[in-house]
Formats: C-alpha cells, structure tokens, sequence
C-alpha cells in the first residue's frame, strides 16, 4: 500500500482521534469514493474524524459533509469548517436528516463500522471484558437497553439466539441456561460478575477469543447493530446519486456477509437475480469483487487493521 505519510501521522497527533482510532485503509477507503471536488458526502460513522478530514481535504469550497454520530462524546472532536454539517443521531435516520438540511440526493457515504478503541478503553462503558464496571454497552448513552438489561430480562430462547446469531457461539443454548440459572440467585449486573457465570464454558486456550464473542453478540443486540446496518444500505440506494460511491469497512464476519451479499446482488441473501439478457438486477454493483485488506505494514503499525475489510459499492 502506498500511503500518503501527511494523513495518518495528522491523526496520530491529534489526541482526540487517537482516543477513537486510527483509521484502518484510510488512503483506500476515500479513494474509493471516487470524490467531486463539489459534491455531497456523509460519513455515518464521525468518531474521532479521521475519515471526514481526509474528505474535506478532497472536497472544493463548494463541497459539502455531514458528519454523523450518536456517541455524545464524539462532539469534542466536530471540525471547524463551514463545509461540515454534525448529526449527533443514529444512521439509520440518514434520510430524515438529509431532507432536514435541505437535501435529496448525496454523491457517496462512507462507514467505518468497528467499535472505536475509545469504547473499548472507557471502562464504565463496559464494551471491554478487560476492565470490570457495568455491562452497558451502548452506543448511545440516552437508550434504554444495555447489555445488563438484556442478561437480566431476555428469556431463555431469545438469549440463545443472541449468543448464536451474533456471536456465532455452538454452545449458545447452555449458555443461556447457565444464564437464566445464575440471575435467578441474583441479577447479573457487573463484567467481572458476568465472565464468572461462563468461565466453565471457554477453556483458557480459547477465553478471550470466545469472551470476545460473547460481546460482541450482546453488543450488536443492545444497539441492534444488524438492523440498523441493513436500513442504511437500503436507504443509500435511494439517496445517492447514479455514479455515487458507498465504501464501507467491517470487522467482523456478520457485517461483512451482509455487506457483501447487498453489493453483490442488492439483497440481504445474496440472491442474483438477472434479466431475460443475463444481466443482474440490481440497483447497485460492486467496485472491488475482491475485498481490500490492510498489507503487513499497515497491521504492524496500526494492528486493528488486521480485521478490517473494505468493500466499495456505485449505485447504478
């Protein structure tokens, strides 16, 4: 890969996105939004702003970003630019707020989807199983359900689902049993409390990898991460103009799945369908069939990149 050195020294100086995270393909990611000087682009994921900055760098005075975040931390790094419009709101109400700011149709959305290294280090957010605190896990602080609420409240089955579904754990069902069994003495309300309860589940050569599934699974169903992710892809179709780019990075198998059947086939299954000639209906294509990865330079220096994947998509 090479890298333009000015972009992530930049970050790695400012202190703010160094408490989010340094951008896995920066350089790859806006590159694959193929920017007008004097188009419209929305960054659903703000963070630390690393991605916006790269944007704006691209983007002529008559350009224009927004910014959006839910994360009430991510205000203290908004950048000062007239260009620049910040969205404290959840993606999946990117249309909404759009046509709030007087807008149809935009040129291209990038998405970083990985949990930032500032959730995972703030230990009263309770996304790491590093730290003990209380298992919230919320992206947005002002919701109602966390990760505590889930453990205590969920019934068996839905548990189990949970742990299957988004964790892709084989022995989800005991899980939950020993789950349900465990808040019935009392509520499960702490990560240390909480790891206690599965410890006999994972053996120490697969603790951590198997914990990390764990929560990521609650992670994903306390900000229905899964759901959220599929209505904004719906709505880019819609809002991004023909010739439009959409680059999005994921860091887990789920997120990239779906990502990959919608780029491929413009459905969640990943069903081709094509017309009388052969061709693919499809209200979108893939840029790269191939998805892009971080080259062994990048991982050594940034080593969250190990698991990102970035795939672009043009809206037809």
């Amino acid at each position: 890969m090479k890298k333009k050195e000015g972009n992530i020294d930049d970050i790695q100086k400012s202190g703010d996105e160094a408490a989010y995270h340094i951008p896995a393909l920066l350089n790859e990611t806006i590159d694959g939004l193929n920017i007008k000087p004097d188009g419209i682009y929305v960054d659903v994921t703000y963070g630390g702003g690393g991605h916006s900055k790269e944007i704006l760098k691209r983007l002529g005075p008559k350009g224009k970003l927004l910014g959006f975040d839910q994360d009430l931390d991510t205000i203290h790094n908004i950048v000062n630019d007239k260009r620049f419009i910040y969205v404290r709101s959840n993606f999946k109400y990117l249309k909404n707020f759009l046509l709030y700011h007087g807008i149809e149709k935009i040129d291209g959305v990038v998405a970083d989807l990985g949990v930032s290294s500032h959730h995972f280090d703030e230990a009263e957010r309770g996304f790491s199983f590093r730290f003990d605190g209380a298992l919230d896990m919320r992206m947005n602080t002002s919701s109602l359900l966390t990760a505590a609420s889930v453990l205590n409240n969920y019934e068996e089955d839905a548990l189990a689902n949970v742990f299957y579904l988004y964790g892709e754990l084989h022995n989800s069902r005991k899980i939950a049993r020993t789950i349900v069994q465990a808040r019935a003495k009392e509520p499960i309300e702490k990560i240390f409390q909480f790891i206690e309860i599965l410890r006999p589940y994972f053996g120490k050569e697969k603790e951590k990898k198997d914990m990390a599934r764990v929560f990521q699974a609650l992670r994903i169903e306390v900000n229905h991460e899964m759901d959220v992710l599929e209505d904004m892809l719906l709505q880019c179709v819609e809002i991004i103009n023909s010739g439009g780019r959409i680059s999005v990075l994921t860091y887990h198998s789920l997120e990239d799945r779906l990502v990959k059947n919608f780029f491929k086939s413009g459905n969640f299954e990943g069903k081709i369908e094509k017309d009388f000639y052969g061709n693919i209906i499809a209200p979108i294509r893939a840029i790269n069939n191939k998805v892009i990865t971080a080259n062994t330079e990048e991982v050594e220096r940034n080593p969250r990149a190990r698991s990102a994947k970035l795939r672009i998509a043009e809206v037809l």
